[in-house]
């Protein structure tokens, strides 16, 4: 019987990031109460091939077929699992364009009644409604169902690059517990993020 799968998507587009470190505490969280496996994609890996096509000249759309492996099987995972944490750094009060970009490659329908749990990370407390006036908006608009629980992170509640205050440790636990309710019974004819990166 195949386990659960949760993917992770960090909007990071640099490393060392806090991005992909909460995301990463999230899945964590997740898996230890669900037994479910994750992946952690980060838009540092696979956002040069979101940009860099082999299309042909002729074509200036930006279209899955004309991408490199690594980002195809990046989308593919992204459909295919049962639950999803999107993170993402905060950028002039709004998700990065990487980020943007690839959820702009996957259908209207491709996440429909998906479990989302969202996060984001800032330098400032003033960008703390990110994840209500801008992340779920973009999930609203896939039919998506966003956890009721979401998780802001500061430069101050990690200490290199790891997630440090108790008050986040707190949030994260509730944020994955409520994600967690959500997930679906497991099925033997479920593919894993694992599988699909090899396909």
């Amino acid at each position: 019987m195949s386990l659960l799968s949760v993917v992770g998507v960090a909007g990071n587009i640099a490393r060392p990031s806090r991005t992909s470190a909460l995301i990463s505490a999230i899945l964590a969280e997740i898996c230890s109460l669900s037994g479910a496996q994750s992946r952690l994609i980060e838009l540092a890996d696979v956002g040069p091939q979101l940009f860099q096509q082999q299309a042909p000249e002729q074509l200036r759309s930006f279209t899955r077929e004309h991408l490199g492996h690594d980002a195809r099987s990046a989308l593919a995972a992204v459909e295919a699992a049962d639950a999803l944490v999107v993170g993402t750094p905060v950028y002039k009060g709004s998700y990065t364009g990487a980020l943007k970009h690839l959820f702009d490659l996957i259908p209207p329908n491709g996440l429909a009644g998906k479990p989302v749990l969202l996060a984001a990370t800032a330098g400032s407390p003033l960008h703390g409604l990110v994840t209500e006036h801008q992340l779920r908006p973009l999930f609203g608009f896939f039919n998506a169902r966003t956890v009721p629980t979401t998780i802001f992170a500061l430069e101050g509640d990690f200490q290199n690059f790891r997630v440090e205050k108790p008050e986040l440790t707190a949030r994260i636990k509730r944020a994955a517990a409520e994600l967690a309710e959500w997930l679906p019974a497991p099925s033997v004819h479920r593919r894993s993020p694992a599988a699909l990166a090899t396909a």
